[in-house]
C-alpha cells in the first residue's frame, strides 16, 4: 500500500516524507523536478504538476493513501479540486487534506477561501478524508534574523488578541499519524476535523518579549502597520501574495487565533506529548543564527 505525499520538498512535506518512512511506510513524493532532493531510503520519487493531469494520473496510479497539500498559488483552488478529482477517479477513499484554522471564517483572505472550498467539496462529494487545520508555523518566523538581530523588531502585525502558533514539525507528526491511521485502516474510515493549534495565543508584545529573551537584547514590537508588512512582503514577494498576508494579518488583528479549549488535550493525545512551544522554537532559532554567523 503506497502513500502518495504531495509538497513532499516543502517545510511541512518533508517531515512528513521523514516520518513515515520511519515508520517503514510505503511513500511516493510528488515533485516538481528532477532536481536533486533528500529523501530517505526507499521513498520513490516522481515528477508532476497539479496542473498537469497526465503526470498526476500517473503518479496517482497504485496510490491507496493520498496527502493532499497544495502551495499558496493564484490557481490553488483549480488544483486542489483537479487532484481530487483524479484521486476519486483512481479510486483512493484514504485522503488527508491540508487546510488552515479558520478557514471558515477568515474567508476573505484568498488562499484560506480556497482551502475552505476544498473543504466544503470534500463534505458534499462524501468523500472519506481527514481535514487538517493547522494554525500559523512557528517556522514562518524563521526568515526574521534581520529584523530581529540587527533592528530589534519583531515586525510581524500579530496584533493583540492572540495567535495560538505552532510548530511545523508537530503539524507534520499529526499528518503522518492521521495518514498511518487511515492507509492501516481495514476501509475507508469516517471524515473528522483535526485542529492543530500552540499551546499560547501570543500577542505581538509577547513575541516580541521571548525574542528579547533568547538574544540577549531588547526587541520591540514593530506595531499593527499592515502597510509596512504588504511593502516588506512586496519587495521579495509577488504583489498578490503581498497582499494576501496583509489580509490575513488583518484578520489575526480582528479575531486572533483561539482555540477550542478542546483542541489541545486532542493533539497532546495525538502527539503523545504536549505541543512545542514557540520559546523552545525561538531559543533553537537563535541558536542556529549565532552557529551560522
Amino acid at each position: 500500500m503506497t502513500i502518495l505525499v504531495t509538497g513532499s520538498t516543502g517545510t511541512i512535506g518533508s517531515h512528513i516524507v521523514n516520518h513515515l518512512a520511519s515508520e517503514s511506510a510505503s511513500v511516493r513524493a510528488l515533485v516538481r523536478s528532477d532536481k536533486p532532493t533528500a529523501f530517505p531510503a526507499g521513498v520513490e520519487k516522481i515528477i508532476g504538476d497539479m496542473t498537469d493531469l497526465d503526470s498526476m494520473r500517473a503518479a496517482l496510479k497504485g496510490v491507496d493513501t493520498l496527502f493532499l497539500l497544495n502551495a499558496v498559488v493564484p490557481d490553488e483552488l483549480t488544483q486542489a479540486l483537479l487532484t481530487l478529482d483524479l484521486a476519486v477517479e483512481a479510486g483512493i477513499q484514504r485522503i488527508v487534506y491540508f487546510s488552515a484554522f479558520n478557514a471558515d471564517l477568515f474567508v476573505d483572505v484568498p488562499h484560506f477561501a480556497a482551502k475552505h472550498a476544498v473543504e466544503q467539496a470534500i463534505a458534499k462529494r462524501a468523500i472519506p478524508a481527514s481535514i487538517l487545520r493547522p494554525a500559523y508555523f512557528f517556522q514562518n518566523d524563521a526568515m526574521l534574523k534581520q529584523a530581529i538581530l540587527n533592528y530589534g523588531m519583531y515586525p510581524m502585525p500579530v496584533g493583540a488578541i492572540g495567535v495560538a502558533m505552532v510548530d511545523a514539525r508537530d503539524i507534520a507528526v499529526v499528518a503522518a499519524k492521521e495518514l498511518l491511521r487511515r492507509e492501516r485502516a481495514s476501509g475507508p474510515l469516517p471524515r473528522n476535523v483535526i485542529e492543530i493549534v500552540g499551546t499560547e495565543a501570543l500577542r505581538g508584545e509577547d513575541l516580541a518579549r521571548i525574542w528579547s529573551e533568547v538574544v540577549g537584547k531588547t526587541v520591540s514590537y514593530a506595531g499593527d502597520d499592515l502597510d509596512a508588512l504588504e511593502t516588506m512582503m512586496g519587495s521579495f514577494a509577488p504583489k498578490w501574495q503581498a497582499r494576501d498576508a496583509r489580509i490575513m494579518f488583518r484578520a489575526f488583528q480582528k479575531f486572533g487565533i483561539l482555540p477550542e479549549p478542546v483542541s489541545q488535550p486532542v493533539l497532546t493525545d495525538i502527539l503523545g506529548t504536549p505541543a512545542r512551544t514557540y520559546a523552545t522554537f525561538a531559543r533553537e532559532t537563535a541558536e542556529s543564527w549565532r552557529a551560522h554567523g
